[in-house]
């Protein structure tokens, strides 16, 4: 499969998926997409993705909790 942004080739790899719920940052990690090697568009397959949502929309017990600070780029 080539990538349809550039037509690269993918890899296999495990990346760090981050979503915003709820005014929380929720961070996957370990999670398995192929990556183009060119550009870096990422693809989660189907099942993926669902346990991904099922993951964060369930709240269930984080592995780890980090602090993150946020900053408001008007107001740099």
């Amino acid at each position: 499969m080539k990538c349809d942004t550039c037509g690269g080739n993918f890899d296999n790899r495990d990346v760090t998926y981050r979503i915003e719920l709820g005014g929380r940052l929720i961070v996957v990690e370990n999670v398995p997409a192929r990556v183009c090697g060119q550009c870096g568009e990422t693809y989660f397959s189907g099942p993926t993705v669902e346990r991904i949502q099922k993951t964060a929309w369930e709240q269930q017990s984080p592995s780890r909790i980090i602090e993150t600070a946020v900053f408001d780029f008007a107001n740099t």
